[in-house]
């Protein structure tokens, strides 16, 4: 990732963080969610996911990755302070939500969620640093599920207003039915532009490699 990207990356992630997780921060929900444990499940997913969604842009910034103790440390916080309690409790959220599609979808990207962030640390054990960037690649993209699905959404609904949707005064009233789409569609894109990354990271490699085989 180039170091403006990662940047950008950090400050769109630190606004995302700080509008998404205020509500809950002062009591309140952007859900509607019944109280007691259902309401402090939700709120533990909500803040712990705003730290990986913050925390994790760090890593990919060259200055923090190259002061090794920061970086371990700041990836500690992001598996195991963000996207493991966040993971685990998206799961329960989901279920709740009474939409099959969200269920379904969001089920399983918490799950690829969890099982990313564990190879991603696996890599790290083993000290495969190139696998490790990969899978944590992989895992920052599914948490930013929280930002992009907050795009699509909108887009989704403005989308539909040429091919007789509802008109601008009224297009909050199908923003429930646009939401498990740009959840779902949320996740997809991201995992699937990163892969692109890393295919096209791993191309210029191959690349550089031969020319330099050439050269000698």
């Amino acid at each position: 990732m180039r170091r403006r990207a990662a940047w950008v990356l950090l400050f769109v992630a630190i606004i995302f963080g700080l509008v998404l997780s205020f509500p809950y921060l002062t009591g309140g929900s952007r859900l509607d969610v019944p109280g007691g444990p259902h309401y402090w499940v939700l709120v533990a997913h909500v803040l712990t996911a705003t730290v990986a969604l913050i925390v994790g842009p760090a890593q990919f910034i060259a200055r923090i990755r190259a002061r090794r103790r920061v970086h371990r440390t700041l990836g500690r916080i992001y598996l195991l302070g963000g996207v493991l309690p966040a993971g685990v409790t998206a799961i329960p959220v989901a279920l709740w939500s009474g939409h099959l599609l969200t269920q379904v979808s969001l089920t399983t990207a918490a799950a690829l969620w969890l099982v990313t962030g564990a190879l991603a640390y696996r890599a790290a054990r083993r000290r495969d640093f190139a696998a490790h960037r990969r899978w944590m690649l992989r895992n920052y993209a599914l948490t930013f599920l929280a930002v992009t699905s907050r795009v699509l959404v909108p887009l989704l609904l403005l989308s539909r207003i040429p091919f007789g949707g509802p008109g601008v005064g009224s297009i909050g009233e199908d923003a429930p039915l646009m939401i498990p789409i740009g959840q779902t569609l949320g996740w997809i894109i991201n995992l699937a532009l990163v892969e692109l990354l890393i295919r096209r990271h791993r191309l210029s490699g191959r690349r550089s490699d031969t020319k330099m085989g050439r050269q000698e």
